[in-house]
């Protein structure tokens, strides 16, 4: 079953995606990251290129030829098929589709209220389905 954890209070999704991203690769891991749309990925896509002179994270967006040998793979749509990974890092404001064939999805839900009411959709959603989502806050309450 999926390991869920949701990371609440999240003053910039952008910069702690790319921090989560630098440690998840830095472990070995293959990424997958769901953004909200396309103007997100490309916010994201440019702060993976420039928020670290000493770290390169090989990315590229789930269509691109390069995406099944490339560690960390960028998506905005649930039409596409994503690649195999272990982990889903999830920046939207939805669920993603097929969440349940990654062994770890992490939730990054912002300080914006939007943000939050429906990542607490989201965390109830996932308890209905018998997951057990976990949760660390990450800025002040």
């Amino acid at each position: 079953m999926t390991r869920i954890d949701f990371h609440t209070n999240v003053p910039d999704k952008i910069a702690y995606a790319c921090r989560l991203i630098r440690k998840a690769y830095g472990a070995r891991n293959r990424i997958v990251v769901m953004t909200e749309d396309a103007a997100q990925q490309a916010e994201l896509d440019a702060a993976l290129w420039s928020f670290s002179a000493a770290d390169f994270l090989p990315h590229v967006d789930v269509n691109d030829p390069l995406a099944p040998d490339t560690p960390i793979v960028l998506a905005h749509s649930d039409a596409a098929e994503l690649p195999a990974a272990d982990l889903l890092v999830n920046l939207a404001r939805r669920a993603p589709a097929h969440f349940e064939s990654f062994p770890r999805l992490i939730e990054v839900i912002s300080t914006d209220e939007a943000d939050a009411a429906a990542g607490r959709l989201r965390f109830v959603a996932y308890k209905r389905q018998d997951y057990q989502p976990t949760h660390l806050s990450i800025g002040k309450s």
